[in-house]
């Protein structure tokens, strides 16, 4: 009896004590504290790039079809009197980011059916321009004779789309330009969001 006394005396105990507990629980919140707020900034930067670049995969397939299948395409803007009321302009209705091509005068198929996901906290800054397509593969506001480019005028700047987030402090929005009806480029630049 006195060796197995003797061996539990002997013994450390195993775990955690009350104080450790405490301070691993105190250094988990701060880092929580931190961390999280980073996180969302993240989260936000990923969904204004994803938007931006599913309006230039739409735009590159509407290209992409013209040149295929030589017709007219247009990728929609999200305003219909910027579409225009012909036949193309008419189907794209309001729905920013779809694309249409134009198969007789008369008749429209779709062809890339996903106009791009702007939710809050992502939205437009302005109207998503409307860019008609021909077989030679240039981009054309509809109406238009000359290939589409982004303008600027004095201070003011046309951007075939300007997605942002107000809740993002720097690099907030992404400006998508067209030049030339065929150069996509976009810039990410820092703005008060609407």
């Amino acid at each position: 009896m006195h060796v197995l006394l003797r061996r539990t005396l002997g013994s450390c105990a195993k775990g955690f004590t009350v104080v450790e507990l405490m301070v691993t629980l105190g250094v988990i919140a701060i880092l929580t504290v931190v961390a999280i707020p980073s996180f969302n900034s993240m989260i936000n930067s990923n969904r204004l790039t994803t938007a931006a670049n599913e309006i230039v995969a739409g735009l590159n397939i509407a290209r992409m079809e013209a040149i295929k299948r030589n017709a007219y395409t247009q990728f929609c803007s999200d305003s219909a009197s910027i579409n225009t009321t012909d036949t193309l302009g008419t189907k794209c209705g309001t729905q920013g980011g779809m694309v249409f091509m134009q198969l007789t005068p008369a008749t429209t198929s779709t062809v890339f059916a996903a106009p791009p996901d702007l939710q809050m906290p992502i939205q437009l800054s302005g109207h998503i321009n409307a860019i008609r397509f021909h077989g030679d593969g240039l981009g054309y506001a509809p109406g238009s004779t000359s290939p589409y480019s982004d303008t600027t005028t004095g201070t003011s700047q046309t951007w075939m789309a300007d997605i942002c987030t107000a809740s993002l402090k720097s690099n907030n929005h992404i400006r998508i330009q067209l030049a030339a009806g065929s150069i996509i480029t976009s810039t990410t630049a820092t703005a008060t969001c609407p």
